[in-house]
């Protein structure tokens, strides 16, 4: 059941109307990074998250709602609408040596805020970026791709991919490199918290405004200051056995999902842990569920500015992940060099690799522990969750970020929008990508797409507005849905779901009968394997995702 504070819960009722004069709605979408579907109270968790299940409670679930299973490819097809190799960005932050894989926005896409600032939008961003390979800023060529040179009037966050919660790298206002604000009680998730919040505040509602708040939170390391993980103690002392079971139970008895899908196999058993290593496993996950106390009570800190503005009821806010559970555990360390003073911003080293983002000293000279034991949260350590806690993240599903089975691709999408959405506390079940989010704006916005950019010609739009979901009404989706990462595939058309790890064979899955991916019907079903691979190829030579480049 969910857990609703009856205070946000008026927040969100009680908000007095106040709209652009045209009456178009403001849009706030919030993306977070690396968590699983089942993470949040609304969506079956443990972890309190009362802003986001009273705007769910308010608003719209979407339960077949997907992203492309990895950070910058979802950033991409988010902003853009299209696939992400069309805009750019197929793999990561390095030229492969193919257009699908540059690892930058390219010039046949148009971005969410140049679409909409046209139209009259203010366009507001505040958080991780990551779909530019320049991070190092020397010169105005290297910030072709930077927020502001892509639509957005205001920024805050960072360019690069991750980092330190307690010191980031690349931390950047506008157009320019800063260093942490009262670095002594600087945390990146309130800071992105507050940006947004102080948007919302200083605009204009006589028009509408877009803001694009992206976290870097749940994504590792895992920090969270010692007052938030003391609200989560003792909570996972038991394993990830009976959590999962307790949520698969809570997403069950919801109806969020279908009681005949089964749960995906455990990554580990709890018994099989040492007795010894278990205060660090737990601990890990406390750590964990911190940081999403910490966005939740900022993302209420928000809806909070949006009501203070009386825009609230006209805003529509979207609510969304990156990919599943991340089973990684952290990155490798790179040369990052030890940090200034305090006052001194913490660019990216020039020649440094978009992975390396481990700091060998914090800001204050200690040196930063990582591997087995290190006990999560202070800004002295970087650790991950690792792979059983993240297959507790990901219930009822299979695997994890990086693949296309549905624990890496599956997002809770929560939409919230008094005026526009009439079904309060409903489940949606039509799927959806991140490519349908340009489609829904541009809809709402009343907004053209451009046929160009700086004289080149963009893509056309992949997505469909969700808009007609709004109201209970077909989305009217004519293609199927594709996904390509790292040579692990997928399609989806209608209830059908063929996947495949890189370098092994189509698996064919009816998702209204089997969600979790557990019974492959691929050796029953020939013809559909077939067919539905066909309609797969000629996505990818369309798409530029094949030819695959180098690895």
């Amino acid at each position: 059941m969910m857990r609703i504070l009856p205070a946000i819960f008026l927040l969100l009722c009680g908000a007095r109307a106040a709209a652009p004069r045209d009456g178009r709605p403001n849009i706030v979408v919030i993306l977070s990074d690396d968590m699983g579907y089942s993470d949040l109270g609304c969506m079956g968790g443990e972890i309190r998250t009362p802003a986001l299940d009273a705007l769910a409670a308010g608003g719209l679930r979407f339960t077949q709602f997907y992203n492309t299973g990895r950070c910058c490819p979802t950033r991409a097809a988010l902003l853009t609408g299209l696939y992400p190799h069309q805009a750019g960005v197929g793999h990561m932050m390095e030229d492969r040596g193919a257009d699908g894989y540059r690892g930058n926005l390219n010039r046949r896409c148009v971005t969410i805020a140049e679409a909409l600032r046209p139209a009259g939008y203010g366009t507001f961003m505040a958080g991780k970026w990551h779909v530019t390979k320049e991070v190092q800023g020397r010169t105005d060529e290297e910030k072709h791709n930077w927020p502001l040179q892509r639509g957005f009037d205001r920024f805050y966050g960072t360019i690069q991919g991750g980092g330190s919660f307690y010191d980031p790298v690349s931390l950047t206002r506008d157009n320019r490199f800063v260093a942490p604000e009262k670095p002594e009680s600087f945390y990146y998730t309130d800071a992105l918290s507050d940006a947004a919040a102080e948007f919302i505040g200083g605009h204009d509602v006589s028009k509408p405004f877009l803001v694009y708040l992206a976290y870097t939170a749940a994504h590792w390391p895992m920090h969270a200051r010692e007052e938030d993980v003391a609200k989560v103690r003792g909570s996972y002392d038991k394993g990830w056995d009976p959590v999962r079971e307790a949520r698969y139970r809570r997403m069950t008895e919801s109806g969020l999902i279908d009681r005949k899908w089964k749960l995906a196999p455990h990554a580990r058993a709890w018994e099989e842990v040492a007795e010894k290593d278990r205060p660090w496993f737990a601990r890990r996950m406390e750590v964990y569920a911190a940081m999403v106390e910490v966005m939740d009570r900022g993302i209420g800190r928000v809806v909070e500015a949006l009501r203070k503005k009386g825009a609230l009821e006209n805003t529509l806010v979207l609510f969304l992940q990156d990919n599943g559970g991340c089973a990684e555990e952290t990155g490798s360390r790179g040369p990052v060099k030890p940090a200034g003073p305090p006052g001194e911003p913490r660019p990216m080293a020039p020649g440094e690799l978009q992975k390396r983002m481990i700091p060998e000293v914090t800001r204050d000279g200690r040196p930063v522990r990582q591997g087995h034991g290190v006990m999560a949260g202070p800004a002295d350590t970087f650790t991950a969750y690792g792979q059983e806690w993240a297959n507790a993240s990901n219930t009822p599903f299979r695997l994890y970020k990086h693949w296309v089975h549905e624990g890496g691709i599956s997002t809770p999408l929560i939409a919230h929008w008094p005026r526009g959405i009439a079904r309060r506390g409903e489940f949606e079940r039509q799927p959806g990508h991140l490519v349908d989010l340009m489609a829904t704006f541009l809809d709402l916005a009343k907004a053209p797409y451009p046929a160009e950019r700086d004289g080149q010609k963009v893509w056309p739009l992949e997505g469909v507005s969700l808009a007609p979901a709004f109201v209970g009404r077909d989305l009217g989706r004519k293609a199927p849905i594709f996904w390509e990462h790292e040579r692990n595939r997928a399609v989806r058309e209608g209830k059908w779901k063929l996947a495949a790890r890189a370098g092994g064979p189509w698996e064919l899955y009816d998702m209204e009968a089997d969600r979790s991916e557990m019974d492959d019907l691929a050796a029953a079903q020939p013809d559909r394997v077939k067919e539905m691979s066909a309609a797969w190829d000629a996505w990818a030579e369309r798409a530029w995702v094949t030819p695959f480049p180098k690895k």
